[in-house]
């Protein structure tokens, strides 16, 4: 008879629209409704609200109300003491949840459980997952660190890495993060899945070019409307959209002063982003960093040939240069420029690209990438001997 298999994640919410919250969703909803597992998914804030991806029926949500959220609105001399509260009281309470719960495999996703997980003797196996890549976990803004920022980041990974290596695997996203994690044995590559793989695909003849993300610095935005400005000059027929929410002001001020009004749109975030994507010839990335370009697979998906900065991670591990798209070195924008403008002038090689693009891309499909999922979880359980 076959092995149901119990499995618990943990994380923080799942209110949110972030990349993190929506891959776990999929997996978590494949899971429960084709692979027949008993999923639970154990948040520590925003008790009451719904999640903001649609869950499997099949999908029990346990909320322990920690609310983290709470240090936030808290002045700095109150969150340390709040917090280390508030993780002891989370360690008793996800103790307690597992211990009830007997979960074949918990699942940490980096969050404040990696911190004690392994130290909790349910007789679960402990997965870390990781949606970041290594040199980017913990950067959150432009600000450039300080000599003592540095210090305490330095000492802030020599303890993670202590949690990493107790842990029965750690799973990375792309095997060029995977070597950055040298002072472990543990790990296991394992990309995100396609979130679809639509019927329809872009005939790259709409002289459109799309990029799609949060409009942060993060994403490089700044970069791309300066590439824009070149390619403007060369082919101003042509026009870039670039699909997101946030920070506005500071781009719009920015395709303002090159004047690119009208060849290069701030647009806002949409349902139909598969539409889009066909609707576009060219995707653009302009990441300074990423955990893996779900954006990427996305447009490849829709038969759009990518091009993108070599940023760390995912462009290397997603696009073959030259055959189902172009990659850039990182932060070049006169070169990015160059290869939008290549892509523009050569229909043919363009066309081919998205061709080779769509059908490359189907390597990571929910069903594969479930079943290097289903692979593992099988294959700890028989070594633990369960």
């Amino acid at each position: 008879m076959k092995q149901k298999i119990k499995i618990a994640y943990c994380l923080p919410s799942l209110y949110i629209a972030g990349g993190m919250e929506r891959v776990l969703t999929i997996k978590a909803n494949y899971f429960a409704d084709v692979l027949g597992y008993d999923v639970y998914i154990i948040l520590t804030d925003e008790k009451g609200k719904k999640p903001y991806y649609h869950l499997s029926s099949k999908i029990t949500i346990i909320n322990l109300d920690i609310d983290f959220n709470e240090l936030w609105n808290k002045p700095l001399y109150k969150k340390m003491y709040i917090y280390l509260k508030k993780q002891q009281k989370y360690k008793v309470k996800l103790r307690n949840c597992l211990m009830e719960i007997k979960p074949d495999i918990t699942v940490s996703m980096l969050r404040r459980e990696i911190n004690f997980i392994s130290q909790i003797k349910d007789g679960s196996i402990k997965i870390g997952e990781i949606h970041v890549n290594r040199e980017n976990f913990r950067e959150i803004s432009e600000k450039k660190e300080t000599s003592i920022h540095k210090l305490l980041s330095n000492l802030w990974m020599k303890q993670l890495i202590k949690k990493l290596k107790r842990l029965d695997k750690f799973v990375v996203l792309t095997h060029e993060d995977a070597e950055k994690w040298n002072e472990l044995t543990n790990t296991i590559v394992i990309p995100n899945p396609l979130p679809f793989f639509p019927d329809k695909q872009s005939s790259t003849e709409h002289k459109k070019v799309i990029a799609v993300g949060r409009y942060t610095w993060q994403k490089g935005f700044d970069l791309l409307i300066d590439c824009w400005h070149l390619v403007h000059k060369k082919h101003p027929d042509w026009t870039l959209h670039i699909y997101g929410e946030g920070e506005r002001d500071k781009l719009q001020a920015q395709i303002d002063k090159l004047e690119l009004n009208n060849s290069c749109i701030l647009e806002h975030a949409v349902p139909d982003i598969i539409n889009k994507y066909i609707d576009n010839s060219i995707f653009v990335l302009s990441s300074r960093y990423e955990g893996f370009g779900m954006v990427i697979i996305e447009a490849m998906s829709c038969g759009v040939p990518p091009v993108s900065f070599t940023c760390p991670s995912g462009p290397r591990d997603i696009i073959k240069h030259g055959e189902d798209g172009l990659l850039v070195k990182n932060g070049d924008v006169e070169l990015l420029a160059n290869s939008i403008i290549y892509l523009i002038e050569h229909n043919d090689i363009r066309k081919n690209m998205g061709e080779k693009a769509r059908m490359n891309v189907e390597r990571y499909k929910i069903d594969q990438i479930a079943q290097e999922w289903n692979n593992l979880f099988l294959s700890l359980i028989a070594k633990k001997g369960k």
